[in-house]
């Protein structure tokens, strides 16, 4: 008999199955004691839970990156999803354990999106970027396309860094040939490729993902901008030319505002178009798992990475593939 994932459960629906621990977060409620607040994840998506009352042997016993078999009932508080907790324990050495099999991942394999990725390099025709976003994805490849893109807003799954990249590549090419008189094509190519790869060093990786310590100190934007510069070294560039001047700029302001981490705001198209197709597709993203768990007819969840908003499915739910 198949395994039930997490949302083949129907709300009000008792559940039991597997699950990943993906986070466990000691808090303490209003009557002094303290719960647990998890965040549970199979390959069909994550959702949160709260262990009240929890002991000093249950905050020891369930850490992140466990499997555990979780009982309870799928419910909705505050039209956000959650499981109400009945019982949970660990795993013994004859049900699964592996917590590679409870991580939800990218639409297309890695082979597929290494290989476009890989086309696409052909395309930066300035020899500094292409020699620059070459090296690091040799030295960043095998994180690069298996780490998320982030620890829970969007592309928040195995590969999905790689996944961003590339979505991202897709709407580049799209934008450049639109607008082919203005847009330099190859910078704005490079920079969507090299725009996320400090994720690789800012994140732990796919299984219970948390933020390291050079992620909360210093963060992707400044840890890639350090590997343009290591790389530039390396290879002998001159870090001072307008080429590398240019393509750090792209990295550098590619969250737009000052408030959003970019030490600077965009000053060149190509910045502007990238900061721009990147809040489309990790908007595009967090709104599709979102609308994936709504029944037409109904709000969705409120989404953190929306300014709170929820979103309506209507009646006739559009149905796409997850790498249309």
């Amino acid at each position: 008999m198949k395994q039930r994932k997490i949302y083949d459960y129907a709300v009000d629906e008792n559940v039991e199955l597997f699950v990943l621990i993906k986070s466990a977060e000691v808090r303490l409620a209003k009557n002094g004691k303290k719960f647990i607040a998890f965040n549970f994840s199979d390959s069909s998506g994550e959702i949160s839970a709260k262990f009240w009352d929890a002991s000093k042997d249950d905050i020891a016993n369930f850490k992140p990156g466990q499997v555990v078999l979780l009982k309870g009932k799928r419910e909705v508080y505050k039209n956000n999803p959650q499981i109400k907790i009945y019982h949970m324990r660990q795993t013994t050495e004859e049900e699964p354990m592996n917590p590679e099999l409870f991580v939800k991942t990218a639409p297309v394999p890695k082979d597929d999106m290494e290989k476009e990725i890989n086309q696409a390099l052909f395309e930066i025709t300035n020899p500094n970027w292409n020699r620059v976003v070459r090296y690091l994805l040799r030295e960043h490849h095998d994180a690069f396309f298996s780490f998320p893109a982030a620890k829970k807003n969007h592309h928040a799954f195995d590969g999905g860094l790689a996944y961003h990249t590339l979505s991202m590549l897709r709407l580049a090419h799209s934008v450049a040939k639109q607008y082919s008189d203005v847009i330099n094509a190859p910078l704005l190519y490079a920079g969507a490729l090299l725009h996320d790869l400090g994720k690789t060093i800012e994140l732990s990786g796919p299984v219970a993902t948390k933020y390291t310590l050079e992620g909360n100190l210093i963060g992707h934007i400044v840890l890639v901008d350090e590997e343009i510069v290591k790389a530039c070294q390396h290879l002998k560039i001159d870090l001072a030319s307008e080429d590398m001047i240019l393509l750090r700029h792209m990295i550098l302001s590619h969250h737009g505002l000052l408030e959003y981490g970019s030490p600077v705001r965009p000053h060149l198209i190509e910045a502007e178009v990238l900061h721009q197709i990147d809040e489309l597709d990790a908007s595009i993203q967090m709104l599709k798992g979102a609308l994936n768990h709504t029944e037409s007819g109904n709000f969705s969840e409120r989404i953190f990475g929306m300014d709170g908003r929820n979103f309506y499915c209507p009646q006739e739910k559009t149905q796409v593939s997850e790498d249309d």
